[in-house]
């Protein structure tokens, strides 16, 4: 197993890794659930990506400006331009180098606003120049208008105020030249670059709230993951402790196995010896008797040892079948055979559930009850076995009981030869392994009776019907059971 301090470190470093996705859903201006970082990390790299556009599009309109202002005002501006360009491109770089952790976003949030400003008044001062100019001048006013308010709006998306910044000055300065024309055409101008400058405005919120959608998005699968990756540990620990609980378990069953029958084994054979009187009679009677208590009561440990190994393997899945054909009607006749004895007095995939249903009913049946038999074929085509006995029966409540491991009802507490309490949860798992499911029926002073059924997929039906056995047979009765269903009965001795 790995040691705990890796182990501690993980779990450390994913606790960090859901805390940083969480306090990014919160926005540090206290307004709006935002991610300062993220935005403005967008606004940077939005800017350095279209850099070389914007150094164009002002050198063109640089360029251009000439005709109307002259070569020596154009070349200031487009010079003044320029240096704001290149001071808005030289923080974004800073900004994108230094660690997140380290900045604060307020003063560059402040920062990159103001730097738009500037760069918004500088366009201003180009298209509020040329005032009274005539009418190519002004179409040449309203297209740079619209060329810089479009790409500021897209650029300067992220950060919503600092699309302000870039665009209304170009705007109001725009709209004011077409105001002070004082001509209907030019009205007109200025009511389409006001309505631009709205359009331009809503179309930069869209895609703030997309970027800000997918910025909430990305946060929230990065939580997810941190939280997955933190569960997963916890799932992974738990499954090695698990494992070494198991693996803990099975040496102790093997060891307490070999511990136990190494005894029991030696107990098994002297009191064999005593009881059947190899070297001679007993003195005293009472001896033989003891000596039988000694021989009854290590056999039933040992039982209760196998039946304990045999949970054990069920329940570690490493319990295998030895599949082979076999007939589930001799097998019902062999047990029933071997208890036929024990039920006027005291006996493992198939066989062991057999018996397991008819030492429950043996057991619990009074004297004078009956103890039913019955083997079948099912309406799907697979088969079935039947014990019913005429017991005292199992409260309704105390089913799920019984049915756990070392579970036993009030009637067997009060029985004198009280069980492990293991019996039937292994013929259960026994039945299960086999695809097959277990009843169990119930009714207080009526009775109880246990059925397995087994699937068609168990049921060779290509063989050759069997010999009927000796015992005289009755045709099934039961409604799920074909022509070839049989049952058999032996009462309990008074």
């Amino acid at each position: 197993m790995p040691s705990e301090k890796p182990l501690a470190k993980r779990r450390r470093l994913a606790a960090q890794r859901v805390r940083e996705a969480r306090e990014r859903l919160t926005s540090t201006t206290g307004t709006r659930v935002a991610f300062d970082y993220e935005l403005l990390r967008q606004f940077a790299e939005n800017r350095l990506s279209a850099s070389r556009v914007v150094l164009l599009l002002i050198g063109t309109v640089g360029l251009l400006s000439s005709l109307w202002v002259g070569a020596v005002m154009a070349g200031a501006w487009t010079a003044a331009v320029l240096v704001i360009h290149a001071v808005i491109i030289t923080k974004c770089r800073q900004f994108l180098s230094e660690p997140s952790t380290t900045q604060d976003l307020k003063h560059w949030r402040l920062r990159f606003i103001i730097l738009d400003l500037f760069y918004g008044l500088a366009w201003m001062y180009n298209l509020i120049h040329p005032v009274g100019a005539d009418e190519g001048s002004s179409t040449f006013m309203l297209f740079v208008m619209l060329l810089v308010v479009s790409v500021s709006s897209m650029l300067a998306s992220s950060l919503p105020i600092a699309v302000f910044a870039a665009t209304v000055p170009v705007t109001l300065a725009v709209a004011l030249n077409f105001a002070l024309q004082g001509d209907l055409h030019n009205y007109i101008l200025g009511i389409m670059a006001i309505a631009s400058q709205g359009y331009f405005t809503l179309l930069a919120h869209r895609l703030y709230s997309a970027g800000l959608a997918t910025l909430v998005a990305r946060a929230e699968k990065d939580s997810l993951i941190g939280e997955l990756e933190q569960a997963k540990l916890i799932s992974d620990d738990a499954r090695r402790r698990a494992e070494g609980s198991n693996i803990a378990k099975s040496q102790f069953l093997a060891q307490m196995s070999h511990e136990l029958r190494t005894p029991l084994n030696a107990i098994l054979g002297f009191s064999e010896v005593m009881k059947t009187e190899v070297f001679g009679p007993h003195h005293v009677p009472a001896y033989k008797d003891y000596s039988n208590d000694i021989h009854n009561s290590g056999q039933h440990l040992l039982n209760l040892i196998n039946e304990i190994l045999d949970l054990s393997r069920i329940e570690a899945g490493r319990y295998e079948l030895n599949e082979e054909p076999v007939s589930l009607t001799a097998v019902v006749e062999d047990c029933h055979h071997l208890l036929t004895l024990r039920a006027k007095t005291d006996e493992r995939a198939l066989r062991q559930v057999c018996l397991n249903f008819l030492s429950n009913a043996v057991k619990f049946t009074p004297p004078g009850g009956e103890v039913w038999l019955k083997v079948g074929w099912t309406a799907a085509g697979g088969q079935y076995m039947s014990i019913k006995d005429t017991g005292p029966g199992i409260p309704e409540e105390e089913i799920s009981v019984v049915l756990s491991k070392f579970g036993q009802g009030s009637n067997a507490i009060k029985s004198a030869e009280q069980g492990t309490g293991l019996g039937l949860p292994i013929a259960q798992n026994l039945i299960e392994l086999h695809g097959g499911t277990f009843t169990l029926k119930s009714k207080v002073r009526i009775g109880t009776e246990l059925i397995a059924t087994f699937p068609p997929e168990r049921v060779m039906a290509a063989l050759p019907p069997l010999s009927e056995p000796s015992p005289p047979i009755q045709p099934q009765q039961d409604a799920d059971a074909g022509p070839r269903g049989k049952r058999s009965m032996f009462r309990m001795a008074g």
